[in-house]
């Protein structure tokens, strides 16, 4: 008998005899459960930028033209900006506007800029054609111009870098500093953000509202928002023996929107009008999450709308006729005030 046929017989003679037989497949089992159960931890914690962030989908997302829909958006105008974040890298905007509203009256203070951001797949152009239709309806109502600025995220589209909270919130940053520098200070500025760009543009807004930038926040829209992913990863995974709800203390991406109106409430600075806007069959988003914005910006005694987007699924709240009307209701109502 060889030596390592020896050591072989040893461990199957070591373990045989340290366990009664009936007991060896489920101590088996127990091991490759937690092994199991720890791989995915550490795989969750490790790739969570990953996980969350997903430019890549569909496939050749980053590959996609702003000309490839130029005809679904009609008479608006769309061109990409290429611009620096704060830490400078490359990253990329998509500009739009109706050419022949900006031909109106020469008072660049009669402006109205809308800052988009994104969910959390996909790129900036196939969005154009949902965003066209707001514009529309905004200049249907004449009396400003309104422009629509939506930023790719770093490593989304055309831009440079790889996605992470830390890096997307110079982004956004980026993004309201170009803003005020080819736009008047006396600009109503909106930002709007859909499912994780909610928790973006609350970020964005608590920090432009903090600092007194220019022009001031007008509005805040938050589609399908959720209050923070540590809230989500307790609504998705309630079941206590699935890892994923006790990793909240490793999270490098928080993008808590509630701690954001917090921030917006104790400013002290002028108010900013807030609308709520949830889909009534939101697959990925609980009920629970926009009750609880909703509840925050009730204690903080916010200025808040909700419109709820009747039998709309997640993506759906403003490609549906009624989530652009509320948008854009929303829009005239603050300017008008």
């Amino acid at each position: 008998m060889t030596q390592s046929s020896g050591t072989r017989l040893s461990k199957r003679t070591f373990l045989s005899e340290s366990l009664p037989a009936v007991l060896i497949p489920p101590v088996i089992f127990t091991g490759l459960f937690v092994a199991l159960w720890t791989y995915k931890c550490l795989m969750t914690v490790v790739f969570q930028e990953k996980i969350i962030y997903m430019p890549y989908m569909p496939p050749f997302a980053r590959s996609e033209k702003i000309a490839d829909y130029a005809a679904s958006c009609r008479p608006v105008e769309w061109r990409e900006e290429r611009i620096r974040s704060i830490d400078g890298t490359k990253i990329s905007l998509c500009v739009g506007s109706i050419p022949d509203a900006r031909l109106g009256p020469p008072d660049v203070g009669n402006e109205i800029v809308i800052c988009y951001l994104q969910g959390n797949g996909s790129s900036s152009p196939p969005r154009l054609p949902l965003l066209s239709q707001v514009l529309k309806l905004l200049n249907a109502s004449g009396g400003r111009h309104c422009t629509i600025v939506a930023l790719s995220y770093r490593g989304y589209w055309t831009s440079s870098g790889k996605a992470s909270q830390k890096g997307i919130e110079l982004d956004a940053q980026a993004m309201l500093k170009w803003v005020a520098k080819n736009f008047s200070s006396n600009a109503q500025l909106f930002v709007w953000g859909q499912s994780i760009g909610a928790g973006i543009a609350s970020t964005a807004a608590a920090h432009h509202v903090t600092q007194r930038c220019t022009p001031r926040i007008a509005g805040l829209i938050l589609e399908t928002p959720f209050t923070s992913i540590k809230s989500m990863l307790l609504a998705l995974y309630p079941q206590k023996w699935l890892p994923y709800r006790y990793l909240y203390p490793f999270l490098r991406n928080h993008w808590d929107s509630g701690a954001s109106l917090r921030r917006i409430a104790e400013s002290g600075a002028d108010p900013v009008e807030i609308l709520l806007m949830p889909a009534t069959r939101d697959e990925v988003v609980p009920p629970e999450e926009i009750e609880e914005l909703e509840r925050i910006c009730k204690a903080l005694e916010l200025r808040y709308e909700r419109k709820n987007i009747l039998g709309a699924l997640h993506t759906e709240a403003t490609s549906r006729r009624e989530g652009q009307q509320g948008v854009a209701e929303f829009v005239r109502k603050v300017t008008n005030r």
